[in-house]
């Protein structure tokens, strides 16, 4: 009953101060200096972006002035040869930043070549940029949330191992946190779809997944912006991991199944093999999919309900929008931990039907 109200405020205050980062810039008479919508729109772009600086929270002074606080990351280059500098060159993106003689500008989240300081990023008729790109390995935002994550599972598991060693396999502290979880995602997810004999050796793998997802969809949904799992690039990682534990892990019976079908005849294995091949590719791309669209969804909703507060601009439309928001933000919570079950249990599903054992007669 306690988590139940002391989640409340905690998801309001997060609301109210995303509703901060929404101010409008206002010129010397109070008026706004661009288009609302347009506006908005831009905001939820940015939010929805990787960057290459952390930046806590912005504002615009009076004078027009952009500050903002937070703290600048490693730019890690190859340009015919190793390029490293800090972010704050950028300026947040509005300047270009100057390294040995190259000069490099930020353009949609992403480094470009430019002709000097005052180069210019150039578009093709699709508005894409037709400018040079550097080999990119900097250490982004993304990439920072993902070291904390690793930081904050292996201090949560190390403690619940350290507990469970102390007090004789007895949970404590961080361990009666965890337990059930891991209980769960064990007789639940692990067992029934892999089956006792080899669930033992999905685990560490299950677990990790698990917790990894359920932590990052978390922190996606506080106005700092880290949203990891609506980088496809991310998500395309974990389910290349789990095709590739699927692929080698799998028995002969898992491949007899795909190439050569007991039991069908021989013209249908002819026609099925092709088809069951490409399913082995296509239930990654499903979870690489599923996990991204329906996080960057959530975002794109929810960010763009709070936005209605500023376009409606009365106190009917505003609190219409703000009981919205902050319904489907507490919903948005529960989608956190589905997508990283749904996830966990699909990958669990794959190994199962990899070392599934059968019995043809």
């Amino acid at each position: 009953m306690r988590r139940k109200i002391s989640l409340k405020p905690i998801t309001l205050l997060l609301l109210l101060v995303t509703f901060v980062s929404f101010g409008k810039e206002q010129d010397g008479h109070g008026e706004p200096k661009t288009d609302q919508k347009t506006e908005i729109k831009e905001y939820i772009q940015h939010h929805l972006q990787d960057s290459y600086d952390f930046s806590l929270f912005s504002y615009t002074t009076e004078t027009g002035e952009h500050k903002s606080f937070g703290f600048p990351l490693p730019v890690i280059l190859w340009d015919n040869g190793l390029k490293v500098f800090s972010s704050s060159k950028f300026h947040h993106g509005e300047t270009v930043a100057e390294v040995d003689g190259n000069f490099y500008k930020v353009h949609h989240a992403k480094i470009y070549k430019v002709d000097g300081p005052d180069g210019q990023i150039i578009e093709d008729d699709h508005h894409h940029a037709t400018n040079e790109k550097p080999l990119d390995f900097s250490i982004t935002k993304n990439v920072i949330m993902i070291m904390m994550v690793f930081l904050i599972m292996f201090f949560m598991f190390k403690r619940m191992a350290s507990a469970y060693k102390k007090n004789g396999g007895m949970p404590k502290g961080m361990g009666r946190f965890l337990e059930p979880i891991v209980l769960y995602v064990r007789d639940e997810i692990a067992i029934p779809n892999i089956g006792k004999k080899h669930y033992k050796r999905y685990m560490s793998y299950l677990l990790t997944v698990f917790f990894f997802v359920w932590i990052v969809n978390l922190f996606g949904l506080t106005p700092i912006g880290m949203n990891v799992t609506n980088n496809i690039a991310v998500t395309f990682c974990l389910a290349i991991i789990t095709y590739l534990i699927t692929t080698f892990s799998g028995n002969k019976n898992y491949w007899k199944h795909i190439f050569w079908m007991p039991g069908v005849p021989v013209p249908m294995k002819i026609i099925l093999a092709p088809i069951e091949l490409l399913g082995t590719f296509i239930k990654p791309f499903a979870l690489m999919i599923r996990l991204y669209a329906n996080i960057t969804a959530g975002h794109i909703v929810l960010m763009s309900i709070i936005g209605m507060m500023f376009v409606f601009n009365n106190w009917l439309g505003s609190s219409l929008s703000f009981l919205l928001a902050f319904v489907l933000g507490i919903l948005e919570l529960l989608v956190a931990a589905l997508q990283a079950y749904i996830f966990t249990v699909l990958s669990a599903l794959y190994f199962g039907m990899a070392v599934e054992e059968h019995d043809h007669h």
